[in-house]
């Protein structure tokens, strides 16, 4: 019998075989929900779509000028540079001091990625090989997973909502688990269930880093995505800390930036240069133009930033104070753009799979399933906050008419 991972040609004998390391790729948990999305929106349904972290706000005019200017000119159309440019290197470098006291050499210390995922995962396949081993946070973002698994490394989850029994657990890991992890990967604000940490977190993990040995990658993803007064903490701003890992971030949330694939890797220069030398070999670097454009970003657009997050935080306060009102259980965010919310009975036996799609058939809203972020992750549904504040509680809206049956609920405001 063929497996799937087998496809024939239409009219020859063989057959194709991928690499093991594809094989070991689990199925898209996300898949039905996508194709289902897509096959409304073409009959022509309005879906309120937060499954997907992906801004729906243009970013400040300021930087689409920049690049628009800098389009202009014939010789940004060239290959750039795989690390970066040498002025947007430097930029990254003046804000991690600005913002975190971090020093950085914009030489050894920084280079740009396409996009934060883009690095990670190659970062991965500079670091891993098989029979080492990562630890993840779970419930997990699936490129944590995947990436490693891509790279033939073999992957540890530990629940990290509580940080102190994720540190906890990593140390016993460390001492029981033979060989070693490699590899530690951290991600907070975390995705998808909004778990934050103070710099102490930081601390403690680099003094483990140290005693057994690990490296560590910090996925800092919703850095400027921040409320309440909570401003998320940098690993790199820790004692020691680019003795031992890494720091992604990326402009495709504070700055609305995400098709322009934007993202750095800073911190320790070997780990650096091992992702500077397997990207030299992939690629040619990020469009110029977009380059550019991200050195006036990050140089004069802090208020935007700053309005971004504040926009974020009201509509966080929408979602949730609509859920809160037909029934649900949540934590309020303190970071990122999701709220990680508590399936109620009694439909958190139906699985959080079969709810989203009976939320997304019948009730014209998309979210995503909690079982797409590991089995730490059933039970719950990640809702992105990316729409307005009104989108948001129709969003409530028909999610309790499909669930309930019922006359929607009226808002109070």
């Amino acid at each position: 019998m063929r497996s799937e991972s087998e496809v024939p040609f239409s009219d020859n004998p063989f057959t194709i075989s991928v690499a093991e390391r594809v094989k070991r790729l689990p199925p898209y948990l996300f898949g039905k929900i996508n194709k289902l999305k897509y096959e409304k929106r073409v009959a022509g349904v309005d879906v309120i779509d937060l499954g997907m972290g992906n801004p729906t706000d243009p970013p400040d005019p300021l930087i689409i000028e920049k690049m628009t200017e800098a389009l202009a000119d014939p010789k940004n159309h060239r290959y750039s540079v795989s690390n970066g440019i040498a002025n947007l290197r430097k930029e990254v470098s003046a804000r991690y001091m600005k913002k975190y006291g971090v020093q950085l050499d914009a030489d050894t210390e920084v280079v740009t990625c396409i996009g934060s995922k883009e690095g990670f995962s190659h970062l991965c396949l500079a670091l891993m090989g098989p029979g080492d081993t990562a630890i993840v946070p779970a419930p997990y973002f699936p490129i944590h997973v995947y990436a490693v698994a891509l790279a033939s490394g073999n992957v540890i989850s530990l629940d990290c909502r509580d940080p102190q029994q994720f540190l906890t657990n990593i140390e016993y890991t460390c001492k029981h688990q033979y060989p070693k992890p490699k590899l530690v990967i951290v991600n907070f604000p975390h995705n998808p269930t909004t778990t934050v940490v103070e710099q102490s977190f930081y601390d403690d993990l680099v003094a483990l880093a140290k005693k057994y040995g690990f490296l560590v990658i910090s996925d800092f993803a919703y850095s400027d995505i921040c409320f309440d007064g909570y401003q998320a903490p940098s690993f790199l701003a820790s004692e020691g800390a680019k003795d031992v890992g890494v720091e992604f971030t990326t402009m495709s949330k504070g700055y609305s930036m995400a098709g322009w694939r934007v993202g750095f890797c800073t911190g320790n220069a070997e780990m650096v240069r091992a992702l500077s030398t397997i990207k030299g070999y992939y690629d040619y670097g990020l469009f110029q133009p977009t380059q550019i454009a991200a050195i006036v970003a990050l140089r004069h657009c802090d208020a935007a930033v700053e309005k971004v997050s504040a926009e974020y935080q009201v509509r966080r306060d929408a979602l949730c104070d609509g859920l809160e009102r037909i029934g649900w259980e949540m934590e309020r965010p303190k970071g990122t753009m999701f709220v990680w919310a508590k399936i109620p009975e009694p439909w958190a036996e139906m699985g959080s799979i079969d709810l989203s799609m009976k939320l997304l058939d019948e009730g014209g809203v998309a979210v995503s399933p909690g079982r797409g972020f590991g089995e730490e992750g059933e039970g719950y549904l990640r809702l992105a906050i990316v729409e307005n504040t009104q989108r948001l509680r129709q969003a409530v809206r028909q999610i309790d008419r499909c669930l309930n049956k019922t006359p929607m609920i009226p808002e109070s405001e």
